[in-house]
């Protein structure tokens, strides 16, 4: 029974550590489905732990395993015998087969993120190619693929807009836009809409 209860314990640790490792990633994606772009950033503090969350998870999960797969000893074979009661699906193989499938999933939820973001393919006229600017936007908060996607498709919105590419790791976004359609104002308000911090503009 304790073990039992060991072992569920595990699972439930497994669960809520790799859910928090994402959660970063996970919470612009829900901003976009719920239409609160704004909640983007919410829990981008949690970035710093992520390898330590991740670590935690690998290791728990790996021990939850290591307790269903050991060979029994002696008393507990014996004991097993005497009990013919079916454990629960909650403390099956399948239901930690399934949890860590689940924990594997959100661990690399910041490879496939681009999935939720439909692609906005759409056709920018520009009268005068003078009118063509280069902004550079330094941006604080932006941890991930997620992110990048998150402030990329904020800004596509926007009318006048030729090309986005935002970096977390550079963190920055450089927009290519129509001058006379948009401000480099315009842009920098829709970014910090999403959550995000705007630290400097360069353009050119």
């Amino acid at each position: 029974m304790s073990e039992s209860k060991s072992s569920n314990g595990l699972v439930g640790t497994g669960i809520v550590t790799a859910i928090a490792a994402s959660l970063c990633c996970i919470t612009p994606v829900l901003a976009l489905i719920a239409g609160a772009s704004g909640a983007a950033s919410t829990f981008s503090w949690i970035e710093p732990a992520r390898p330590y969350l991740i670590g935690i998870t690998i290791i728990v999960l790996g021990f939850a395993w290591y307790q269903k797969l050991k060979p029994g000893s002696k008393e507990e074979i014996d004991c097993a015998c005497e009990d013919d009661e079916k454990p629960s699906f909650w403390q099956s193989k399948k239901f930690l087969a399934i949890v860590t499938v689940f924990a594997g999933l959100m661990l690399a939820f910041p490879l496939y993120t681009d999935v939720f973001y439909p692609k906005q393919d759409r056709q920018v006229i520009v009268v005068d190619q003078q009118n063509v600017q280069t902004a550079t936007f330094s941006v604080s908060g932006m941890t991930c693929t997620g992110c990048e996607e998150h402030v990329s498709h904020e800004v596509n919105k926007l009318d006048g807009i030729v090309d986005v590419k935002a970096s977390y790791e550079n963190e920055n976004a450089t927009v290519q836009f129509d001058s006379s359609k948009i401000s480099v104002g315009e842009i920098e308000k829709a970014i910090k809409a999403t959550g995000y911090s705007v630290k400097r503009v360069n353009s050119r």
